[in-house]
Order: structure tokens, then C-alpha cells, then sequence
């Protein structure tokens, strides 16, 4: 095969797959679109797609200008929503990955706590949240407190579960190896746990994102939250739209960002 056919095979099988990994995606975008366009004809309230897109795309013209605190463009709420979950977020997995880890280990700390994990884990998000005002009496540490507590226990279970599942004649090596305790979380721990580890980290920024969202709904100021809240008031069923696409893009990418590292890891791992 000459170099030019073979340029142009590679070329094709390129394109092959970059249209089937796109398909599926590209189709339901498109019934969404659809389903969107049949609502907005059925109910008159709901603007239709190619007018809310629009509307998205001036918004996103200027997102940082600056007309006083009532009044910000949407990039700045965006970018306080991300300050707030990625506080929270990092204090959660600084406490819930090492907690995890010792809970997996020591089956006596496992006995004292799962029961008040099991406890704690199913209570609503926002019932935390007039907690965290009684305790900080503000509303930026009470959101990030909402978030620490409900985004610690996918990490905490998930890698105390991976610790749990390490083939107990790894452990009865390293004692025999004389091991100390640093070379067999490093050696044994560590990798065997790290992808129960990840899936904990990826339920928690997704369980983070859905909690930021419904708090500064609560608490005010700037977040995705309340300018969300703020157009719903306006009575700008448009905005209100946006802002919820813009969620749920803002959420798929910290997940996607998240992923590629897991991948990352285990390449890495490998």
C-alpha cells in the first residue's frame, strides 16, 4: 500500500469513527430539540429553541459586565457557583477520602461508623443549609457547608468499599515484606482503590453542583442559583431556560473534566 491510499484509509477509518462515537449523541440532542419545539407550540409560555438560543447567544456576548450586585452578567454567576462548589468540594474530599480509607481498614472504626454515615447520608441537602446560616451566619459559608456535608459520603463509602475489597493475600504479603504502613498505602492501597476512589469524587462534584444550584436559590447574592431565581421573579421564561441549560452544560463538563482524569490515573496506574 502506498503512502497516499494509506493516508486516505487512515483518513476514512478516521471519520468512520468519529461519526459513529457521534451519532448517538447528535441524535439525542436532536429529539430534545424536537421535544423542546412541540412544547413551545402546545404552551405559549415556553419559548421556543431557535428564539432562547438566541437570546444565549447575546447573553454570552458580554458575560462579565458589571452594572452593581444585582445586576452581573451570567459569566460571573457562573464563575461564583464554581468558587462555591470547588470549596466545598475540595474540603469534603481533603476529610471524606482519608476518613474512607481508615474506615475500610479499621473494622472496629467501620462498626462505630457506618450506622451514623447510614444515618446522615439520606437527609436532603437543603435541610443542612439553615444549619450552616445558624452556624456561620452567612450565606457563602452555609452554601459551602451544604455542599461539604452532602458531597463526603459518595467518597467516604465509595473508598472505604474499595479498601474493603483488596484481596486479602496482598495485605498478608506486604506483613511478610515487613511493609510499613506508608509503603502499603502507597503500594497496595492506593492503586487498588483508586478507581472506586474517582467514581466516589464523580457522585460527589455531580451531587455538589445539584446542591450549589438550590441553595443560592435560597441564600441570594450571585450563583447560577439565584440569577436563576431572579428571572423566575422577572417572570423571564427565556432566561430561566438558559440558565438551566447552562447547568446542565456546566455539570456535564466537571464530569467529563473528571473522567478524563480517572482515565488519566489508570493509564498512569497501568
Amino acid at each position: 500500500m502506498n503512502p497516499a491510499t494509506s493516508s486516505s484509509w487512515s483518513l476514512r477509518s478516521g471519520l468512520g469513527r468519529l461519526v459513529s462515537t457521534s451519532a448517538g449523541p447528535l441524535a439525542g440532542f436532536a429529539l430534545l430539540l424536537i421535544t423542546w419545539k412541540i412544547i413551545s407550540l402546545r404552551i405559549g409560555d415556553i419559548p421556543p429553541p431557535e428564539s432562547t438560543l438566541q437570546a444565549a447567544f447575546e447573553l454570552f456576548k458580554d458575560p462579565f459586565y458589571d452594572n452593581g450586585p444585582n445586576d452581573l452578567g451570567i459569566g460571573w454567576n457562573i464563575l461564583a457557583s464554581l468558587g462555591r462548589v470547588a470549596t466545598g468540594f475540595a474540603l469534603a474530599a481533603l476529610v471524606g477520602i482519608p476518613v474512607g480509607f481508615l474506615i475500610g481498614r479499621i473494622a472496629v472504626l467501620n462498626a462505630v461508623c457506618a450506622p451514623v454515615i447510614n444515618l446522615l447520608r439520606p437527609i436532603s441537602p437543603l435541610a443542612w443549609l439553615p444549619l450552616g446560616l445558624l452556624l456561620f451566619k452567612a450565606a457563602d459559608p452555609a452554601a459551602i457547608w451544604a455542599i461539604f456535608i452532602c458531597s463526603i459520603w459518595p467518597m467516604i463509602i465509595n473508598t472505604a468499599d474499595g479498601v474493603r475489597r483488596i484481596p486479602q493475600d496482598y495485605l498478608n504479603v506486604a506483613r511478610v515484606l515487613n511493609l510499613s504502613e506508608w509503603k502499603v498505602f502507597t503500594r497496595i492501597l492506593l492503586p487498588a482503590v483508586l478507581p472506586y476512589m474517582m467514581t466516589g469524587v464523580r457522585l460527589s462534584i455531580g451531587t455538589a453542583w445539584l446542591v450549589i444550584v438550590a441553595a443560592e436559590m435560597l441564600t441570594g447574592g450571585t450563583g447560577l442559583g439565584f440569577w436563576l431565581w431572579d428571572e423566575w421573579n422577572n417572570l423571564n421564561v427565556q432566561n430561566i431556560l438558559i440558565a438551566v441549560l447552562v447547568i446542565g452544560v456546566v455539570g456535564l463538563l466537571l464530569d467529563l473534566a473528571l473522567l478524563a482524569v480517572a482515565r488519566r490515573l489508570d493509564h498512569g496506574e497501568a
